[in-house]
C-alpha cells in the first residue's frame, strides 16, 4: 500500500507540475511576444501599445516602461504559476529521488551515500546555484551580458559535471535543471515580484518610480526565456538513458544551453523585427547533432559500429558483488527481463535498457525491487504486453521476494 501511495503522490504531483509548468512558459513566452510587439503611441511617452485578435474577439495591450500616473484597483500578478511550478517540482523532487534516493538517486559505482546526505546535497545545491548566480547577476559582470552569460554557461555546466561524480545518471541532469528552475523561480519571487512591488508603494506615496527597478526585473525575466527551453529538456532527460546514462552527459548539457538559447534568441530578434538571424537555427542543429554523436559513442555498441575504442568495463565494489538473490528470482528476471533490461539489449529495437534499468546481476536485482514491485508484481506492466510470457506463478515468486525486508 506504502508503494501504491507513493506512485499516486508522484502521479498527481506531476501532473500538477506541469500544468502550472505549461502556465509558467506561456506566460513567460507571451509577453516576451508582447514586448516585442510594442508600437509607440502618443499618450504613452515612454511604452506602447499592442493590439491583438483571439478566440472571436480584438485587445487592446498597452505597456508603460516604468508605471502610469495612477493604478487601476484590480490588477493581475503574474507570479502564481511560477511559484506553483517551483513547489510543485521541489515536492515531486522529494517524492521521487529523495524518497526513493536508493533507486533514483544514488548509484553506488558512482558513489556510496546515504539517502540523507544525497537529499542534503541536492538541496544545498539549490540555494547555492541561486545564491551564486544573484551574486554574479549584480556584480560589475552584469554591466556585459555577453561576458556574464559566458560565465553563467560555464557555472551550469560544472554544476552538471559536479552532479554526475556524485549522483546517479538520472539525478544528476534532474538537479542540473532543478538548479536552472531554482534560479528562474527565484528571480520571480525575490527580485521581480519586490521590485514592481515597490514602484507601485511609490506611485501610492506620490513619489516618481526607480526606473532602474524595471529594468532590473526586465533583464531576470529574459534570462528566464532563455534558460526556460534548456530545463524543460534537462526535466524529462531522466526518460532518456541514451541521455543520462552517457559519461559525457555533462557536455550535452552545454550543448542543450546552446541550443535552447539560440533559438529564444532567434524568435526573439525576430518579434522585435530587429533581425531574421536564421544562422542560429544551424548552430542550434549542430550542437543536437553534436548530442546525438555523444549518446552514439556512450553504448558499446555504437562504438563498435563506429569502429572505436571498447568502453572500459564499469568496477563493481566487493560488497555489490556479493549481494545475493534467490536463484528462482535470478531465474525469472534474466529469462523475462534481462534481455531488455541490460547494458547492451539483445532485444531488437531495443539500444539502450529502458530507463537505465539494469538486470544482469544479482546486486542490479536488488537494487531494482521498489521497481520490480511496481511494474510485475502490483501491475503486470512489464514485460510490455507480457511478450516474455511471465507467468502468474512467477508473479508470485516476485511477489513473495520484494515483500522481504
Amino acid at each position: 500500500m506504502e508503494t501504491l501511495l507513493i506512485e499516486w503522490a508522484s502521479l498527481l504531483l506531476r501532473w500538477f507540475h506541469m500544468i502550472a509548468g505549461m502556465a509558467w512558459i506561456g506566460s513567460s513566452f507571451y509577453f516576451m511576444h508582447i514586448d516585442a510587439s510594442m508600437k509607440p503611441t502618443p499618450d504613452i511617452p515612454k511604452g506602447g501599445e499592442s493590439w491583438e485578435v483571439h478566440g472571436g474577439g480584438f485587445y487592446q495591450v498597452r505597456k508603460w516602461l516604468v508605471a502610469p500616473d495612477k493604478l487601476p484597483a484590480d490588477l493581475i500578478w503574474h507570479k502564481w504559476e511560477s511559484y506553483a511550478t517551483w513547489f510543485s517540482g521541489f515536492f515531486l523532487l522529494m517524492t521521487i529521488y529523495y524518497v526513493g534516493a536508493d533507486l533514483y538517486l544514488i548509484d553506488p559505482a558512482v558513489r556510496q551515500m546515504s539517502p540523507l546526505v544525497a537529499g542534503a546535497i541536492g538541496c544545498g545545491a539549490l540555494a547555492v546555484g541561486w545564491v551564486v548566480y544573484d551574486i554574479l547577476c549584480r556584480s560589475a559582470l552584469s554591466k556585459n551580458e555577453v561576458a556574464l552569460g559566458a560565465v553563467l554557461f560555464v557555472l551550469v555546466v560544472a554544476l552538471a559535471y559536479g552532479f554526475q561524480q556524485v549522483y546517479s545518471g538520472r539525478g544528476a541532469l534532474l538537479h542540473t535543471g532543478a538548479v536552472m528552475a531554482t534560479i528562474m523561480s527565484a528571480n520571480v519571487m525575490l527580485v521581480i515580484i519586490p521590485n514592481q512591488t515597490k514602484v507601485i508603494e511609490d506611485l501610492k506615496a506620490g513619489r516618481a518610480p526607480d526606473p532602474n527597478l524595471g529594468y532590473i526585473g526586465k533583464v531576470r525575466s529574459t534570462h528566464n526565456n532563455y534558460i526556460t527551453l534548456p530545463v524543460v529538456f534537462l526535466m524529462i532527460s531522466g526518460h532518456y538513458p541514451m541521455i543520462f546514462d552517457s559519461k559525457l552527459a555533462w557536455v550535452i548539457v552545454g550543448l542543450v544551453l546552446i541550443a535552447g538559447a539560440l533559438v529564444r534568441y532567434f524568435y526573439n530578434e525576430r518579434h522585435w523585427g530587429r533581425s531574421d538571424p536564421w544562422w542560429a537555427w544551424g548552430v542550434a542543429a549542430a550542437a543536437i547533432l553534436a548530442m546525438i554523436w555523444i549518446t552514439a559513442i556512450s553504448t558499446p555498441a555504437g562504438r563498435q559500429r563506429l569502429g572505436l575504442k571498447p568502453l572500459p568495463p564499469i568496477k563493481q565494489s566487493v560488497a555489490l558483488a556479493q549481494v545475493k538473490v534467490p536463484k528462482e528470482v535470478d531465474d525469472i528476471l534474466t529469462s523475462r527481463c534481462s534481455m531488455c533490461h541490460m547494458a547492451e539489449p539483445v532485444w531488437r529495437g531495443v539500444v539502450h535498457p529502458p530507463k537505465g534499468v539494469k538486470l544482469e546481476t544479482p546486486a542490479e536485482m536488488a537494487r531494482m525491487k521498489p521497481a520490480i514491485a511496481i511494474q510485475s508484481v502490483l501491475s503486470h506492466a512489464m514485460p510490455p504486453n507480457n511478450i516474455t510470457d511471465m507467468t502468474l506463478d512467477e508473479r508470485r515468486v516476485l511477489a513473495a521476494w520484494v515483500a522481504q525486508k
